[in-house]
């Protein structure tokens, strides 16, 4: 069994047992239960519940591993040729991890 579950404007294919790397959801603490229920696809052996535009009753629970972990360096260069023109800048995006614990449909 699986599902489509938008979280944070990004959609991701869950199973239960999948960890996950989502945008960084505030005031979380790491072992605590998230649930999102704005399921677009539930798979249930073959059995497939499409929503419009979620699914009714469907929601994913999910349990937070690390409400914090910080993604790779990005370095961003802009550069004008012939104009001693340079600019760089970097960031590094955050993320939560979560685990999903169930999918209820």
């Amino acid at each position: 069994m699986y599902a489509i579950v938008e979280i944070q404007g990004q959609q991701f294919k869950v199973e239960q047992g999948k960890k996950l790397f989502v945008h960084h959801i505030k005031d979380v603490e790491a072992g605590k239960t998230v649930e999102f229920d704005k399921v677009l696809l539930v798979d249930a052996d073959g059995a497939v519940k499409v929503g419009a535009p979620t699914v009714e009753g469907a929601k994913v629970v999910c349990e937070v591993v690390n409400p914090l972990v910080k993604g790779d360096k990005v370095i961003v260069f802009k550069m004008k040729r012939r104009k001693d023109s340079r600019k760089r800048n970097g960031h590094r995006e955050q993320f939560t991890q979560v685990e999903v614990k169930s999918v209820i449909a």
